[in-house]
C-alpha cells in the first residue's frame, strides 16, 4: 500500500505549531488530504497534544517567545513518545535570530525531517548561502552535497526544496522532479509540504526517508494538475485547485505522473 493511501486510511493526527500567516492554509490542505490538523500552541496543552499526535510540526515563520517555549515543549513531548518532529526553519539566515532559534530547536529537539530551501537548510547546517526574507536567493554550490553533509551533522531526514527536490537522509538520497513555478506564487505551499511530509511520516512506520520521497513526489503530481486545470487564470484559480487535487489525486494518478530517482552515489 502507497504512503498516499495509509494517510487517507489512518486520518494520522498532525499537531502543527506555525505561522499567522499560513495557519488557515495549512490545515485545509491536509484536510483535504485526509490527514487531522490540530493547531494548538499553548503551553498548558501542547505536550499533550503531541503524545497524542501521529506527527509535529513546527514551523518558525512568525517567531516570539511564546511560540519558541511552545516548539520546545512539543517537541520534547514528541521525542519522549517516539512522534516524528518535523521542522520547518522558515528564513533561517535571514536575521540572527532566526538562525539562533533554529540552532536552539535542532540541538534541544530530535528532529525526524528537516524541510527547507537551500539557503534556509545550509544556515542550519553552518553553511554559507545567500539569502532574501525567506526566499533562497542566489548562490553557487552543489545542493546534494549540501543535503547529504546537513543529514549527517544533523541526522535526520534533510529535504531541500526548489526546482528539483532533494531528500535524503545522509546514506540514500532522492530527486523529486515533480512541481510547477506557480506554486512559489501561493504564500504557504512550502509551509503546507512541511504538514503533509508530517502526515506522511506518521503513517511510514519508520521508514522516514521512502515516505518523505513519495510525499514530495505526491504533492508536486497535485501541483501539476492543478497548474494544468487553471493555466492562465492565475494564481488565486490555482490555490483553490491545488486544495482540490490534494483530495483528488489517486494513489494511481501519482504512480503514472510521479517522477522520483533514487541516485546511486
Amino acid at each position: 500500500m502507497s504512503y498516499l493511501a495509509k494517510v487517507r486510511e489512518a486520518n494520522p493526527l498532525v499537531h502543527n505549531i506555525t505561522n499567522i500567516v499560513v495557519a488557515n492554509f495549512t490545515a485545509n490542505g491536509l484536510l483535504a488530504l485526509g490527514a487531522s490538523p490540530f493547531m494548538a500552541d499553548a503551553h498548558e496543552e501542547v505536550a499533550d497534544i503531541a503524545a497524542m499526535s501521529g506527527a509535529v510540526v513546527l514551523n518558525i515563520g512568525t517567531l516570539n517567545e511564546h511560540t519558541i517555549t511552545s516548539m520546545v515543549l512539543a517537541g520534547q513531548a514528541a521525542g519522549r513518545h517516539k512522534v516524528p518532529l518535523v521542522l520547518d526553519p522558515v528564513g533561517a539566515g535571514a536575521t540572527a535570530y532566526r538562525t539562533d532559534v533554529t540552532h536552539k530547536l535542532v540541538q534541544e529537539l530530535h528532529i525526524t525531517a528537516l524541510r527547507g530551501n537551500v539557503a534556509e537548510v545550509a544556515h542550519v547546517a553552518g553553511e554559507s548561502w545567500a539569502i532574501k526574507g525567506v526566499d533562497a536567493g542566489a548562490g553557487d554550490g552543489d545542493v546534494i552535497a549540501l543535503a547529504n553533509k546537513a543529514a549527517r551533522k544533523l541526522e535526520c531526514v534533510v529535504i531541500i526544496t526548489g526546482k528539483d527536490d532533494v531528500i535524503t537522509d545522509g546514506i540514500s538520497t532522492y530527486v523529486v522532479s515533480n512541481g510547477d513555478p506557480i506554486l512559489t506564487k501561493v504564500t504557504g505551499t512550502g509551509c503546507l509540504l512541511s504538514a503533509v511530509v508530517g502526515a506522511f511520516l506518521a503513517v511510514s512506520g519508520g521508514l522516514w526517508l521512502e515516505a518523505a520521497a513519495e510525499a514530495l513526489s505526491f504533492y508536486g503530481v497535485a501541483a501539476e494538475i492543478a497548474a494544468e486545470r487553471t493555466a492562465l487564470k492565475g494564481p488565486g484559480a490555482f490555490q483553490i485547485e491545488f486544495l482540490n487535487q490534494l483530495a483528488l489525486v489517486t494513489p494511481d494518478i501519482y504512480k503514472e505522473r510521479s517522477r522520483v530517482q533514487l541516485l546511486t552515489l
